[in-house]
């Protein structure tokens, strides 16, 4: 691989926030790794972000990486809940994909999936919400 070809694939890195990548070329694979959040990463304007609702004992379940959200733990499988589901802290939830590996997302409280804010398949971003609770803590 050439050394524009790695410099572009790193410009591309830091435009998308990434911290890790791998390019396989013919026969030929480059991994390209960096520590810390990038200084160049411009902040997502405001209107990017999503107004949270008015009621208050929803509580927002957000993505914790930047990956590809699964709503069921195989591609023709049962979702993990759906809208109107009861959960216990702890719960499994969906998952996120983010360099080949899963992660699994879990509830932080108990309560009632109120929505789910992400189709399956969809990219999502750090902090995107996935999912409201209706929390059962007064």
């Amino acid at each position: 691989m050439k050394e524009a070809d790695i410099r572009k694939y790193a410009r591309l890195m830091g435009e998308l926030g990434l911290t890790g990548l791998e390019i396989k070329d013919k026969d030929s694979v480059v991994r390209l790794e960096r520590s810390g959040a990038p200084a160049t990463v411009p902040a997502a304007p405001v209107s990017a972000v999503p107004a949270e609702p008015a009621d208050s004992d929803l509580v927002p379940v957000c993505s914790p990486l930047v990956g590809t959200f699964y709503s069921a733990p195989a591609e023709n499988g049962e979702p993990y809940v759906k809208v109107g589901d009861r959960v216990e802290q702890g719960t499994v939830l969906c998952l996120i994909e983010a360099m080949k590996l899963m992660n699994e997302i879990t509830a932080e409280t108990g309560g009632t999936v109120a929505e789910v804010c992400v189709q399956n398949g969809q990219v999502v971003d750090y902090g995107r919400a996935l999912f409201r609770i209706r929390s059962d803590v007064p």
